[in-house]
Order: C-alpha cells, then structure tokens, then sequence
C-alpha cells in the first residue's frame, strides 16, 4: 500500500514530545476498535444513514514484499489458491453488503491494501467486476484510485486499470535511490521504478501520485533533494511526504528514535522545494501541482462518513459506528484473520462485529480533526451547522496550547474565523493530532494489544 496507514504511539510511550507522534489517518484509529458486544446487522447499521454518494473501498491485503516500515494489514507472497479464495469471500461479502444497503449508490472509489496491482490482470478485472455486477458501482464513471508498486505496476495490469477508467494511480515509490529504499526495507531496483513509471504514463490517463519517503539512515540533504528532483522530472499531479515511522512488528520496529530534528528539517526543506516548484501544499504530506485540477469531494482515500470497505482490512464509517474485521500486523495473526475470512459463507458477512461507537463528542473530534491538519483550515460554518458551536469553544484548552506553541495563525480561533495552522503548525501535524484525542479513545488505543 502507498498510503502508510501509521499506528500511533501510545500515550505512555516514550517519544511523547516527539513532532511524529501519530499520522492521523483516520479517527479512531482501528487500535481504538473492540468487539461489538451486539453484532449489529449491516441491514440496521445502515438504516437511515444517506445512501445517495457513498464512497466504496476494496481492500486487497496481499503484496509481492514487506516493506520494513509496514505495519499495515496485509500478508506478502500468499499462495494463489489464497488469493483466489479471498475474492470469493470478497463477492460473498459485496452480495450480504448489496442486500444490506439497497439502493446505494457510489460517488467515490479506492483500491488500497497491501498493494491492488500484486492480483493478475484477470483477477483485477473480476474485482471491478464484483464492483459492478454485485454493487452497481460503476467505477469508470466515478473519480477513483488505485495503489500500485513499482514490480506490480506492469503493461496488463495497468490496461485493465485504464480500461475501467482509473482516475489516480498512487506509486510508493519512497527513494529514488537504491541503497535508501533498502534501508527502509524496500529492496526495490531503480531500474524497475523508471519502468513502472513510464507505464503508468504510457497506458494511462490516470493523474499520478508519487509517494516519498524521508528520515530513512543514511539520507542525507543532497540525497533527499535527489528524490525529490527525480520525481519532479515525472511532472506528478501529486506528491506525498512521509516521515519514516518505525512501530512495533515492522522490519524497523527495534531502530532508534533520535532523529526528529533530522525529519523535521528534511520535511522542511521537502515543502519549500515543492512550493518553489509550483505545487501547493494540501497537508504535511500532500502536495498537488499547481496546474492541476483540484480533486471535487472527499480525497481518495475515502476517509469521510458513508463508506462502505470490502475486504478483509477494510473499514465501513457510517455517522456513528466505525467497524472493521479484526486488525493484526504480525504474520501469525494476520494469516489466522484471512483465515478466517475466507472461510465465511454469506451470512459470515452479514453483521458488523469489531468497531467503535461515536457519540456526539467524538463526532466533533473527528470533524476537526479531518479539517484543522489540513491547509485551508476549518471551515466554521460547516462547522457550526453540524454542531451549532465553534471549535475554539469545543476545544477551548486545545486551542490555547496550539496558540502558546505558535502552531495557529493568530486570531483565527475566534468566533466565526477559519482557524489555520501556521506553516510551523502543519509541520507538526503528528504532534497536534492526538491533543484532539479524546480520553476514551486514547485508553483504548494504549491497551490495544499489538499482534
């Protein structure tokens, strides 16, 4: 997967002061999610909640390597009698969710994992397919991404991709060159990266994301600022920054954790050479060429209420429930829950039975949090017509840290002004995301017991 789905580091974790505490992806983090004591039919779930322009995820948690960094759900070089049974167990699952959510239709669609392109081209045509023929999402008629790799971003695959209108392909690429990408745990080939994208361009229309890594040992300044020109030789319509996080059960898990200095200035130096270059800055890590067209709606990755995920490692968020399957990183575990999802007939799927309940709290948390890591801001008003408040006034000791910090632009916490961070804000984005974390959530992702 090129998007890097980061567990956060509990509270009681050393590494508290740190700028990269916690990526946040999504709120709550599935580290947050426990067994739901009811098992709610889908069928319930989803009554009353808009069905009209959902956003459909399909999960593919398979890759042809485990990066070191990965901490994502996902197994590596599975048996093809695996893969085949898992989009069997996926169309049942696309069949009980179709039943569930009559009349639903799609305005948004992903591919993630793991990595979409490691299936064959004959199987990636049968997950557009299930799409389709079981869903009614007509993924060519609507903005949609697909996550690839270098060694998986291949003539074929990339044909059937075109041919079913794919509108972003996202490439982890991480390091142009060959000795960084190995010390991340990405034994990749500079050879093999040029060709994928010279591929993807070739057979393609889609608008190209190049995800970069930096904090990698041995990356230095000069070399950073290599990547960085490489890539914007590609002319990419998108460019993502990651920090190098390393976590429990990952290939870098055991690393030390004494280079935030040396993150923070290679991510400074990564944003003023993006913004030099023409691109604006969407978040810490996004940044869109300037010429491009802005993307309208939710961004690709599907993050907003009103999503419904297919797959083993999918997430579904409805206004107030968040469910999943069960999460796991380490190989064991990871097997175990395919295992088990594979072997599910239709009423398998039928029920929602790990997740987290949103109470209206919870729901401004993430509203904000969706909208202040961002750099337009919070907009109040759509703010206030959701919650007829502020979020200075929600937030009121939050706020007045980021203030004291220099991480907010001065006044525009005030009673109907967008707060914006500073640029210095943006920077530490790892940092102010989990002071928005609520109690509840933060207790259960510290006695989340990684697997």
């Amino acid at each position: 997967m090129t998007s890097l789905d980061i567990t956060p580091l509990a509270p009681s974790e050393p590494g508290e002061d740190s700028p990269y505490r916690s990526y946040v992806y999504a709120y709550p983090h599935k580290t947050a999610y426990r067994p739901l004591p009811d098992r709610p039919r889908l069928r319930e779930v989803w009554a009353g909640e808009p069905r009209d322009a959902l956003s459909l995820y399909l999960h593919v948690p398979f890759c042809e390597m485990r990066c070191g960094f990965c901490n994502l759900f996902t197994r590596s070089t599975p048996p093809a009698e695996q893969v085949a049974a898992y989009l069997d167990a996926l169309e049942r699952q696309a069949e009980a969710v179709a039943e569930a959510i009559p009349g639903a239709r799609y305005a948004r669609g992903a591919l993630g994992g793991g990595t979409p392109t490691y299936l064959t081209a004959d199987e990636l045509a049968r997950l557009y397919d299930i799409a389709g023929r079981v869903l009614g999402a007509d993924l060519a008629a609507i903005p949609t991404s697909v996550e690839t790799s270098p060694a998986t971003a291949t003539p074929d695959r990339l044909d059937v991709l075109a041919e079913h209108g794919v509108s972003r392909v996202s490439i982890g690429v991480q390091s142009f060159i060959d000795a960084e990408a190995h010390a991340a745990g990405r034994p990749q080939r500079r050879a093999e990266v040029d060709r994928a994208l010279d591929a993807i361009r070739a057979r393609t229309d889609a608008a190209l994301n190049i995800d970069l890594i930096y904090g990698i040992d041995g990356q230095t300044p000069r070399t950073w600022r290599y990547s960085l020109d490489t890539a914007l030789e590609r002319e990419p319509e998108e460019l993502y920054l990651y920090p190098l996080y390393v976590r429990p059960l990952t290939g870098l898990g055991r690393r030390a954790r004494d280079w935030d200095d040396h993150r923070l200035s290679l991510y400074r130096q990564g944003r003023d050479h993006l913004l030099d270059n023409g691109y604006r800055q969407v978040s810490m890590r996004m940044f869109e060429r300037g010429d491009a067209p802005r993307a309208q709606g939710p961004d690709y990755c599907c993050q907003s209420d009103g999503m419904v995920g297919l797959g083993c490692g999918a997430r579904s968020y409805t206004a107030d429930l968040h469910y999943s399957f069960d999460y796991a990183v380490g190989v064991g575990a990871v097997r175990a829950i395919l295992a088990d999802y594979t072997a599910r007939d239709r009423a398998g799927f039928e029920r929602a039975e790990v997740g987290f309940r949103l109470d209206e709290g919870e729901r401004r948390r993430r509203h904000l949090l969706q909208s202040l890591l961002r750099a337009e801001g919070v907009d109040p008003d759509l703010y206030r017509d959701r919650f007829a408040s502020h979020p200075a006034a929600d937030f009121p000791a939050e706020f007045a840290e980021l203030a004291a910090r220099g991480w907010l632009v001065p006044g525009s916490d005030a009673e109907g002004e967008r707060p914006l961070l500073t640029a210095e804000g943006l920077a530490h984005s790892d940092a102010i995301g989990p002071l928005f974390f609520s109690p509840r959530v933060t207790a259960s992702m510290a006695g989340y017991d990684a697997r």
